[in-house]
């Protein structure tokens, strides 16, 4: 409902309430008729030709013949006859109410009155009473006209600006989810369009935010751990220039390296913690890999030249190139640190999955402690001194599950076997 059509509404309202007043008001004026003076004058002249008659009555109610009411009484004030009994009965009574007074005479003496009854008074009251229901009609009129425009206001103007006010309320707490239902029919129904586009736009711009803040934090995550295995080769390396150096000199500054080196690895270690620790998963792009591409993948974490034996047999497999070598990778640096004996690595299958036994003769952990050692922040009793995160594992069983494979430890007698579990093709 618009403005205009309100004000439509109030002046046919006005209208209409003016025509019906003025009809009642002319109808009101009809209602008081003038005396009918040859009535009374014919009824007068019969009452006196019957005055004998008229005299023996007592307060006799007769038919009424004219077109007035009357009521004769004698001149004792006493009431002979009456065409109705709710009229003036006495001359003091019938002068109060304007009603119209005529001597009755016989033989030239006033012997009574013939009292004719005025409808004007009544008249009056009848009016007044249509007045008063017309009166009543406009209020009832207005107060319709009242109510029917506060609903109006109510529904076309309150409550949308309520729903409006309670959807920029979830806006700011961050629900972009719920979009604001859509009514044009209100005041307000142009902007709830542009509302609701602008929370899209919001909700697509959180979501491009999020994704960009995750990919950061992955990107992060990723280089850190990776990171790690050429530190560790620095160190490894320069351990070996330590053994060969040729003065104290030299041997301070391999010292210096190997020191600064590990300052790195932790810096490193932290940094992943902290990364991973916000990150709600890395991501996974499976595709077909040969085993020959694992083999590679094995020699080339394989920088301290410690796998002493490879029996990778020919396979399609389905996963993640990049995530694979990470894991390799990891698994291999794990043997390194922790046992530090030479490594085997074959693989067999399992119906359709493809796994990859690493195994050292480290020693092994103890069997309470194979299902922990894969979860976030956990390590075997054998890492005891030695750097270390407890998250290798753990982003190696995340990544194989994301591919569909998983990870399992075991230990094989002589030390530790961490199998990777792939599908294949």
């Amino acid at each position: 409902m618009k403005k205009l059509y309100f004000i439509i509404y109030i002046f046919i309202y006005i209208c209409v309430s003016t025509v019906i007043c003025l009809k009642v008001a002319q109808g009101g004026s009809s209602d008081g008729r003038e005396a009918d003076t040859t009535g009374i004058n014919r009824r007068l002249i019969n009452v006196e030709e019957n005055w004998t008659d008229v005299s023996a009555k007592d307060k006799e109610v007769v038919s009424k013949e004219d077109s007035f009411d009357y009521t004769v009484i004698d001149s004792d004030g006493y009431v002979l006859i009456m065409t109705k009994s709710d009229m003036a009965q006495s001359v003091s009574s019938a002068t109060s109410h304007y009603d119209i007074i005529r001597d009755v005479e016989v033989d030239g003496r006033v012997v009574g009155h013939m009292i004719v009854h005025n409808p004007a008074a009544e008249s009056e009251r009848a009016r007044s009473i249509r007045y008063a229901y017309l009166l009543a009609a406009l209020l009832a009129g207005v107060l319709i006209l009242i109510i029917g425009y506060f609903v109006y206001i109510n529904h076309c103007v309150v409550r949308p600006f309520h729903n409006m006010k309670k959807f920029a309320t979830r806006i700011a707490v961050g629900d972009l989810d719920t979009p604001l239902q859509m009514d044009k029919g209100h005041v307000f129904g142009e902007f709830t369009e542009a509302f609701d586009i602008m929370r899209e736009e919001l909700k697509a711009s959180r979501e491009r935010e999020e994704a960009a803040v995750k990919s950061r934090k992955e990107l992060v995550a990723e280089l850190s751990h990776d990171i790690k295995t050429p530190v560790a080769s620095i160190k490894a390396m320069a351990e070996v220039m330590s053994l060969t150096a040729r003065d104290d000199a030299e041997r301070d500054t391999i010292a210096a390296i190997n020191g600064k080196a590990d300052q790195i690895d932790r810096l490193i270690s932290n940094l992943f913690h902290a990364t991973l620790e916000e990150l709600e998963q890395l991501e996974v792009n499976v595709e077909e890999l040969s085993s020959e591409d694992i083999r590679q993948m094995i020699q080339e974490a394989d920088y301290m030249k410690k796998v002493s034996e490879i029996e990778i047999s020919d396979a399609v497999i389905v996963c993640d190139k990049l995530r694979i070598n990470q894991v390799i990778t990891n698994i291999i640096a794990n043997s390194y640190k922790y046992a530090g004996t030479d490594i085997s690595v074959r693989s067999r299958y399992e119906g359709d999955i493809y796994a990859i036994d690493i195994s050292d003769k480290g020693g092994g952990i103890p069997e309470s402690e194979l299902e922990v050692i894969t979860e976030k922040f956990k390590r075997g009793s054998n890492a005891e001194g030695k750097d270390g995160s407890g998250l290798g594992l753990y982003i190696s069983k995340y990544l194989l599950e994301k591919m569909g494979g998983g990870l399992v430890c075991t230990n094989n007698g002589e030390g530790l076997t961490v199998t990777i579990r792939v599908k294949t093709a």
